[in-house]
């Protein structure tokens, strides 16, 4: 057993690029392998800006022989048959082995392959790795680059180190052959280094200062960094993503403290913090919780000066780059964010639903709504709406236009700076959070109302127009939204019904359709009608003679409006509905207990839904829970079996009269066979009760009314513990009552008990839906 060494140097790799080559070349590395037959152990890969490299230990020196079987047709089957096979194993006939395979004689094909040296193996592998590997951008180079079969690469390949044990493992690709030798330090040791294979690999790089285990060259980063802050009292702001890049730059990181110029403080934190980190790739540093005027830069080299150069040099950028920002930071605000928010009319926020103007206006109107009704208590109407007419302003700004990332904190500035109050700059600050898991949930009321409605507003449309998430598409980040909405309802304790909410998103689209053209509205409307949309023939033909008359009367958009309102609600209901089990799941919620509450119908509003799932999972968990469980079960399946539709009463009758013959009404006809079936369940039954049948009648006679008062009253653990108190008198029924007596009034009594039982159970969750 022995040790390989590979080694594939060439120019800078970009630093976002090197985790997944040190993934992929450990991958393409065991696969080759796997392939010939080599097994593979611990595997070792290391990045730096100029090499990847892979250590595998305890490999074999060669591969072990091995006999390969292939069953072959039978002896009788056809000629061309049997042709096939010797092609396919590249044997003669007289080369196949006949066994008897089921009493007819096989052909088998048997191959010796006799062991092989790894050194070959490695030889031919180095070059198909070298070739197939994945990188998300690379490049030709040289005089061969003009042919498309040249070597391609992130950057130019300069050298292969290939060392099994302390022997080269000769190979060549793309006119590079490999070799002992290496370079080190661009700066400090330029010259070629010997290697001796992959016990002194790591330390003879860093004897030329190259420290070639990135994380290794992470954790330099991390703590020279905080160092060099701390030396100066000031605290480095932490950025673990920073971290990985400036180690990915640098071969020997050499972290360094700078100053800027003070008066930079006066732009926003956040956008210093920005500008030093995406254009510089520099750390920022805090004193007593304040940005300070300082910055710490990685250098890649140990400078005979101790830095002083290269930290003047850095600060020159780094002042141009402020300067910009400062600059954009003072134009932007010569302009109020109400002139801002006018130029989004000519910014298409998706050409189905109109400009980001139009769905300013849209969520205005959502926002405004939410805070009128008292669905986000203590939210102030007018406020909520100046929020949302602002929201988007700063996309225009020349500040975001720089840093995209800034949206909305900017708007947030730009508000507090011109005297808005401060509930409205938070909101347009924070109204697109939470972006994602982790992020923090607003609970001001006008930001979330603001951040309800954006969100609600972005689902409705694209469900309006089509466009829900399809598998593991989902282009518009809805599901993200959702996410948003459920994370904000559940944390505010906003009681809002999901279904009513998305219907007044909805209606607020209705402007839309007037700025289509004749012929798109049209178009439209044979779309909606060609998917089977429930919207009249008239409403349709009315719509489309206003829409080719150039005319859409509001009329006519309600006709088209009020077409799509159902259907689409209905999606995004079940769009919500998963996207509270897969949240709901990650904390510790079991999805079915989701499913027996939504199957109860009508049921939105997603505080009071979890609020019944959890005390529905509490209850599950417990002996009683688990036992009437087992009790609905029984029951649900006997119903089943017995295809109990309720309709006998188990009432004795003068005669074969239907008790409903003379009664119309659908709506009473219900109402009438409700109360018969109560009648045959109780007190209408014509022979005595057993005893276990009667205290089955009397609990539920005592557990239903408490546990609809008890749901009224959202208290859905006294509801779950009235439905505990069925548990023993269920399990006795079931004991001591049979219930498919021969006696046919008494088993239609008793299979409309069971009714009653399953009835009063589906008061509080189907518990059809709950597994086990």
């Amino acid at each position: 057993m022995t040790d390989f060494l590979l080694e594939l140097r060439s120019e800078e790799i970009p630093a976002r690029m090197q985790a997944g080559a040190r993934a992929d070349l450990e991958k393409l590395f065991r696969k080759e392998m796997q392939a010939a037959g080599v097994a593979v152990g611990a595997v070792t890969v290391w990045s730096t800006p100029r090499r990847l490299a892979l250590i595998a230990r305890d490999l074999p020196l060669a591969t072990e022989a091995v006999r390969e079987e292939t069953k072959g047709p039978a002896a009788t089957a056809p000629e061309q048959a049997l042709e096939g096979f010797l092609r396919k194993t590249g044997l003669t006939r007289d080369q196949l082995e006949v066994r008897d395979v089921k009493g007819k004689d096989t052909y088998f094909a048997v191959v010796e392959k006799p062991g092989r040296a790894v050194s070959v193996v490695l030889a031919e592998a180095i070059p198909a790795i070298v070739r197939a590997f994945p990188w998300p951008k690379s490049q030709r180079w040289g005089a061969a680059s003009i042919s498309t079969e040249s070597l391609r690469w992130v950057r130019p390949l300069s050298g292969i180190v290939a060392i099994l044990g302390e022997d080269l493992v000769e190979c060549e690709v793309g006119g590079i052959r490999s070799a002992y030798t290496t370079k080190g330090h661009r700066f400090h040791h330029p010259d070629e280094i010997t290697i001796g294979g992959a016990n002194d690999y790591a330390d003879k790089l860093r004897a030329c200062h190259v420290i070639v285990d990135h994380e290794e060259r992470q954790d330099l980063v991390r703590t020279k960094a905080r160092e060099a802050a701390e030396v100066a009292g000031l605290t480095l702001v932490e950025d673990e993503g920073l971290v990985i890049e400036n180690a990915g730059l640098t071969e020997w990181p050499v972290p360094l403290l700078g100053r800027f110029d003070e008066d930079f403080l006066e732009v926003p934190p956040e956008t210093i913090q920005l500008t030093a980190r995406v254009n510089q790739k520099y750390f920022v540093c805090e004193k007593d919780g304040q940005l300070a005027d300082a910055f710490v830069c990685t250098a890649n080299i140990v400078a005979s000066d101790g830095g002083e150069g290269i930290v003047a040099g850095n600060r020159k950028v780094l002042a141009a780059r402020l300067s910009d920002a400062r600059f954009f930071w003072e134009q932007d605000r010569k302009t109020p964010l109400s002139q801002h928010a006018k130029k989004l009319e000519r910014i298409t926020f998706h050409e189905k639903l109109g400009t980001v103007a139009d769905k300013v206006e849209r969520v205005a109107k959502l926002a405004q709504w939410l805070a009128s009704e008292g669905i986000v208590p203590g939210c102030d109407p007018a406020q909520a709406r100046q929020a949302a007419e602002l929201c988007k302003a700063d996309l225009v700004t020349e500040m975001v236009g720089e840093f995209p990332e800034l949206q909305g904190l900017m708007g947030g500035y730009y508000a507090r700076a011109e005297g808005l109050p401060d509930a409205v700059a938070d909101a347009i600050r924070d109204h697109y959070k939470p972006v994602g898991a982790g992020d923090d949930v607003p609970t001001a009321p006008v930001t979330v109302a603001l951040a309800l409605a954006d969100k609600l507003d972005t689902i409705s449309g694209f469900f309006f127009e089509g466009m829900p998430p399809t598998g593991s598409r989902d282009p518009f980040a809805l599901r993200r939204a959702a996410l948003g909405v459920i994370a904000l309802l559940q944390v505010n304790g906003v009681r809002v019904p999901l279904k009513l909410a998305s219907t007044v998103s909805i209606a607020h689209l209705g402007k839309l359709l007037g700025r289509h053209s004749a012929k798109s509205i049209v178009e439209y409307i044979d779309a909606m009608d060609a998917v089977g949309l429930p919207v009249s023939e008239q409403a349709i033909e009315d719509a489309k003679n206003a829409a080719l008359n150039k005319v859409l009367s509001n009329e006519a958009k309600e006709k088209l409006i009020i077409g799509r309102i159902r259907p689409t609600v209905a999606e995004i209901l079940d769009f919500f509905a998963d996207r509270l089990k897969v949240q709901q799941k990650e904390a510790g919620v079991r999805h079915d207990l989701i499913d027996a509450v939504f199957a109860l119908g009508g049921e939105d509003d997603l505080v009071r839904l979890l609020a019944r799932v959890h005390a529905l999972q509490a209850f599950v968990e417990t002996e009683d829970g688990t036992n009437l469980l087992a009790g609905y079960k029984r029951a649900a399946n006997i119903l089943k079996k017995e295809d109990w539709s309720g309709q006998d009463d188990g009432i004795e009758h003068t005669g074969d009269e239907d008790p409903l013959e003379n009664v119309d009404d659908p709506d009473m006809q219900a109402v009438y066979a409700a109360e018969l079936a109560e009648q045959a369940a109780h007190k209408g039954l014509s022979y005595t009760p057993e005893k276990a049948e009667k205290a089955l009648i009397d609990a539920l006679d005592n557990a239903e009314p408490k546990a609809a008062a008890a749901v009224a009253a959202e208290d859905f653990a006294s509801a779950m513990a009235a439905l505990a108190s069925l548990r023993q008198p269920i399990d006795a029924f079931f004991d001591e009552v049979t219930v498919n007596d021969p006696e046919p009034s008494k088993r239609t009594a008793r299979l409309a008990l069971l009714d009653r039982f399953r009835a009063a159970v589906h008061n509080v969750a189907d518990f059809s839906k709950v597994e086990g």
